[in-house]
């Protein structure tokens, strides 16, 4: 009982020196970074299992349109990689016109994009046509 209670009070005074505050708009990668125990030497591989254990992945925040001073369509997708690792992917952003149809262009193709473990991420695009008035975005993995 009392070698619980010491490992529960070791482990309750290292994960309250990594919750220290910090700029949402700074992002320190690992080995950057102060010792967290998620990123410290010795727990690292045991967190990064259990990240992956558990699916952890992509999550997108928000997917902000607008219509620039040119009358393009303008896209940007916010999201947060939740997982430790790196994730690489390809993405399609396609245009639709005023009655749900794909409008032809050569920028309907797959882009490849990663996004760093435990870090935001961002895409962008514009639509080819000012005929554009919504879109479509699929994701998938890269291809072997």
């Amino acid at each position: 009982m009392r070698l619980a209670l010491y490992t529960l009070l070791c482990v309750i005074t290292l994960w309250s020196f990594g919750c220290q505050s910090q700029d949402k708009g700074v992002i320190l990668q690992e080995g950057v970074a102060s010792d967290t125990l998620a990123n410290n030497i010795v727990t690292r591989p045991v967190i990064h299992a259990f990240s992956a254990l558990i699916g952890e992945g992509l999550e997108v925040k928000q997917a902000v349109t607008r219509v620039n001073k040119d009358g393009f369509m303008e896209l940007e997708v916010n999201g947060y990689n939740k997982s430790f690792d790196v994730r690489k992917f390809e993405y399609k952003v396609e245009w639709l016109d005023g009655s749900g149809m794909v409008i032809d262009s050569t920028t309907n193709k797959w882009l490849t994009w990663s996004a760093a473990g435990k870090s935001p991420f961002t895409i962008k695009a514009v639509a080819p046509r000012t005929t554009a008035v919504d879109f479509r975005m699929n994701t998938r993995q890269i291809p072997k």
